[in-house]
C-alpha cells in the first residue's frame, strides 16, 4: 500500500525553493528561508528538508550550512551529501 505524502504548505515552499538551485551550485538553509519569506525559519527549513519525500529529484544536497560547511542529509552525518556534491 502506498503511503500519501503529506507536507504543510511551508515544506512545499521549502522544497521548490530548493529545485531552483542549479547542478553542481550549494544554497545555504539561510538562503531558502529568505527565498520562500521567512528569513527566520531557519531550522525550520533544515526539518522540512527532512521530510523531502523525492530526494533523488529534489536535490536537498545542494543546501549547506551558512559558514559553508555540508551539515546533515537525510538527518544523517554518513559522507552521503559530501558523494552527492562530488557527482555533480
Amino acid at each position: 500500500m502506498k503511503e500519501k505524502i503529506q507536507l504543510t504548505d511551508f515544506e512545499w515552499q521549502v522544497l521548490q525553493a530548493t529545485l531552483t538551485i542549479p547542478l553542481g551550485e550549494t544554497r545555504s538553509y539561510q538562503w531558502i528561508a529568505d527565498k520562500i519569506g521567512r528569513p527566520k525559519a531557519v531550522r525550520a527549513v533544515g526539518s522540512a528538508l527532512r521530510k523531502n519525500p523525492y530526494p533523488l529529484i529534489i536535490p536537498c544536497h545542494r543546501v549547506i550550512k551558512s559558514d559553508g560547511t555540508l551539515g546533515r542529509y537525510a538527518g544523517k552525518m554518513d559522507g552521503k551529501k559530501a558523494e552527492l556534491l562530488a557527482i555533480e
